[in-house]
């Protein structure tokens, strides 16, 4: 399929939901995605261009070294990287969406193309008019500029072990998020990038929840409960899991964050998440994390044969 607003492959359209292959292909693109900025962000450090905020980088134009490229093969390589990140990430225009062409950054401006559905914190999601999908835009942070939806730090708690804080994030926690949400939640394409930053994201429509509706009993399956003595998060429903072997705190699971599908299922269009840290901070958290991982309800504390007793 071809999608009416960019002219690029799209794997969503509508409130159609993608088969087994285009979910596991949605997969391998966010996995492909990051490791190839991975890879820009260890050229450019090689080249000695700026890397972090990591904004610099995802929004680089194509050409933007090709007179360097042929004076030098470590440049060659930048090039070469950056190339292969457009491919998986192409630059698109605001005006690509029917907005209006101008400097300012105002997703507010009606478009000819788009319907507004609603605003959050983060993003801003419209439903196209030609094929009934929905697109997000993904703002920068107000203030910062090169900062970008949100993810979690981690501290040390007073009463719990960790303390876990929504926060602005990366370019690259932006993309992580988007692929637990393809993995947990409803199938999520990557758009592009606009120059300004803004990063657009594509679902399929969705019937949205009312406000307010008790989530506890129906989170995605494979998400883990996480003992109040070991976190604690200022985010709805902090829960933990797995993917491809790696630990995530994944919250904000309210009402609003679920859409009803065509298929009658609930799925999460929207969390945060952020990985979980690498130092647990005691014996008995890295305890509990190791059983967890291979028995999803292992209890906090490690059985005891009555032998040993």
């Amino acid at each position: 399929m071809q999608d009416p607003l960019t002219g690029k492959p799209t794997r969503v359209r509508g409130s159609e939901l993608p088969g087994a292959a285009g979910r596991r292909a949605l997969q391998d693109d966010h996995e492909r995605r990051l490791a190839a900025l991975d890879r820009l962000g260890a050229c450019a450090a090689e080249c000695g261009v700026a890397t972090d905020p990591d904004r610099d980088l995802v929004t680089l134009p194509e050409d933007d070294l090709s007179l360097l490229e042929l004076a030098d093969p470590v440049w060659a390589k930048l090039g070469g990287a950056i190339r292969e990140w457009r491919r998986l990430t192409p630059l698109c225009t605001l005006e690509d969406f029917g907005f209006p062409a101008g400097p300012a950054i105002n997703l507010e401006e009606a478009s000819r193309r788009l319907r507004y559905l609603h605003s959050g914190v983060e993003a801003s999601a419209f439903v196209g008019l030609a094929d009934q999908s929905v697109y997000k835009f993904y703002r920068p942070v107000e203030g910062t500029e090169k900062l970008v939806a949100s993810t979690f730090a981690f501290r040390p708690g007073d009463e719990q072990l960790l303390q876990a804080e929504a926060c602005p994030g990366s370019y690259r926690a932006l993309f992580e998020k988007l692929l637990l949400i393809d993995a947990l939640g409803l199938a999520t394409e990557v758009v592009g990038v606009t120059p300004e930053g803004i990063v657009v994201a594509k679902q399929p429509l969705g019937e949205p929840l009312g406000q307010g509706e008790d989530m506890s009993q129906r989170l995605p399956a494979g998400l883990i409960e996480i003992p109040s003595r070991f976190l604690r998060a200022n985010r709805d429903h902090p829960r933990l899991c797995f993917l491809a072997g790696r630990a995530w705190l994944v919250a904000d699971l309210h009402a609003r964050n679920f859409v009803r599908c065509r298929d009658g299922a609930l799925r999460t269009i929207d969390l945060v998440a952020a990985p979980w840290p690498e130092t647990p901070g005691s014996p008995l958290l890295a305890d509990w994390l190791a059983r967890v991982r291979e028995n999803p309800r292992a209890g906090v504390l490690r059985p005891v044969a009555d032998a040993d007793l």
